[in-house]
């Protein structure tokens, strides 16, 4: 079973290659905070859902003091697709190895449709400009989760 983040925990660190293939690592959030969501697959209906409504809600977020960054085992061709077809102007990282995905208990069992299997767990965590899990929600729906994300940002 994947260990999973609590708030308090140290977010766990990481550089992956953006859509451009340029190395992005948490610590350059260092003294910001950031949502951080992990996402099964670039392009399909509901990470598309999901990535639109990061993307309509970034005004928000920065108001908020959140930037966000998404992740998926995708490889930057997929990623750089996905965003210029909708518009996505939030760094979307590649983590084909799911190294990244299983540190941060986003990667494992998981039911689909009645079925155990292996996948990504869609999931959100909110990173203090310290570096320490704020909030970490596993398993979320893509319809709607932001909007309950902004809902429950810490004041």
């Amino acid at each position: 079973m994947t260990s999973r983040l609590e708030p308090g925990d140290t977010a766990p660190a990481f550089t992956l290659p953006d859509s451009e293939g340029k190395p992005v690592s948490l610590s350059d959030y260092l003294g910001k905070s950031v949502v951080v969501y992990f996402y099964p697959a670039a392009s399909t209906p509901g990470c598309t859902k999901q990535a639109c409504d990061f993307r309509d809600n970034l005004a928000v977020l920065a108001d908020s003091g959140y930037e966000v960054v998404g992740i998926s085992p995708d490889k930057q061709a997929k990623l750089a697709k996905f965003r210029d077809e909708e518009g996505l102007t939030f760094p979307l990282l590649g983590d084909p190895d799911k190294t990244v995905l299983t540190e941060w208990g986003a990667f494992g069992e998981k039911q689909n449709y009645g079925r155990t299997v292996q996948g990504v767990i869609r999931s959100t965590f909110l990173v203090g400009p310290d570096g320490k899990i704020v909030k970490a929600m596993y398993n979320v729906r893509a319809t709607g989760h932001v909007a309950k994300l902004l809902r429950e940002l810490p004041a």
